[in-house]
C-alpha cells in the first residue's frame, strides 16, 4: 500500500498536538499532589492526558492511509515538538546536543519520506 499524504499530514498533526500533552503534565507536576481533592482540581493534569489521547485518536485513522512502517517514524517528531514547546513555555534552554538531536530526527524522518515514494 502507498501511503497517503494526507496520512503523513495526519500523523504530523497528531504529533504536535500530543506533544502538548507532556508540556501540560510538567506543569501538573509543579503542583501538589498528595491528596484526591488535589488531584480532582489539577486542570493541567486533566489537559495533558486529554491532548495526549487526542494526538492518538487522530493517530488511528492516518494508519489507514499508509503503511506503518512509513508512518510510525513521524511520530518522533514528537521530540521535536516538545523541546521546542519546552523553551517557549517552561523556559527550558537548548544546547548544541539537544539542537544536533532534532536535526538528526528531521533527516531521519526525512529518509523515511523519500523512501516511501
Amino acid at each position: 500500500m502507498a501511503t497517503q499524504l494526507w496520512a503523513i499530514g495526519l500523523v504530523i498533526l497528531a504529533t504536535f498536538i500530543g506533544a502538548f500533552g507532556p508540556i501540560l503534565l510538567k506543569k501538573a507536576s509543579a503542583k501538589r499532589l498528595s491528596k484526591l481533592s488535589s488531584l480532582a482540581t489539577n486542570y493541567h493534569l486533566f489537559g495533558g492526558v486529554a491532548l495526549y489521547a487526542i494526538g492518538t485518536l487522530l493517530f488511528v485513522p492516518a494508519l489507514k492511509g499508509g503503511d506503518l512502517s512509513v508512518l510510525y517514524p513521524f511520530v518522533a517528531l514528537a521530540y521535536i515538538w516538545v523541546s521546542l514547546l519546552s523553551v517557549k513555555f517552561l523556559g527550558e534552554k537548548m544546547n548544541r546536543v539537544k539542537w544536533l538531536g532534532i536535526a538528526l530526527i528531521i533527516i531521519g524522518v526525512s529518509f523515511i519520506g523519500i523512501g516511501s515514494q
